[in-house]
């Protein structure tokens, strides 16, 4: 089972709160574990302006607007940069999937406080990891669906939108998903 680049949609018996209704974009995935981040937490009391205003003086407005969101629950003061795949940082930017790469270097951040970034971006405080075999031991217990990611899910909509927008690109309806499991 491959899954970088995939989205990770939790169920409706996601016992952890932190998890509750999340939709993770993996960014990586392999025997060692699996990393991914959270594209529908905004993180409430902090915007990209915080962060570009110390940057440079002459933010666009439209870099200001962006939200900070919850990566996850790992390193929760590193940053990640979930974008759209048109931009290069110059040091390094990492293409995880169609349309969607990823940057952690400081210069993507002073690119897009000048308007020389991405097209689309997201910020992330933290990430979600796995070790070896939990992810897929998680599913099979119920607690995630995989689909499909788009830019359109994870950039254009808004976040309250994203986790009922993924279960659609499966064909589920998400008022008629059960918290409990059924084993055969």
């Amino acid at each position: 089972m491959e899954l970088t680049g995939k989205l990770l949609v939790a169920m409706p018996g996601m016992g952890d709160p932190r998890f509750a209704h999340s939709v993770i974009y993996l960014s990586a995935h392999s025997e060692q574990g699996a990393m991914g981040l959270i594209v529908n937490k905004p993180a409430p009391e902090l915007r990209l302006s915080d962060v570009l205003d110390q940057l440079v003086e002459d933010t666009p407005p439209q870099a200001k607007s962006l939200a900070v969101h919850f990566g996850g629950p790992v390193e929760t003061g590193r940053g990640f940069v979930l974008h759209s795949d048109e931009y290069r940082s110059a040091i390094e930017t990492l293409r995880v999937g169609d349309g969607i790469a990823l940057t952690t270097t400081r210069d993507i951040l002073e690119d897009i406080a000048t308007g020389k970034g991405p097209a689309q971006a997201q910020l992330m405080l933290g990430y979600a990891g796995w070790g070896p075999g939990q992810l897929e031991g998680e599913i099979a217990q119920n607690g995630w669906l995989t689909c499909e990611a788009s830019p359109e899910v994870i950039f254009d909509l808004p976040d309250p939108e994203k986790w009922g927008a993924a279960l659609k690109t499966l064909g589920i309806d998400p008022l008629g998903l059960s918290a409990s499991a059924g084993h055969a």
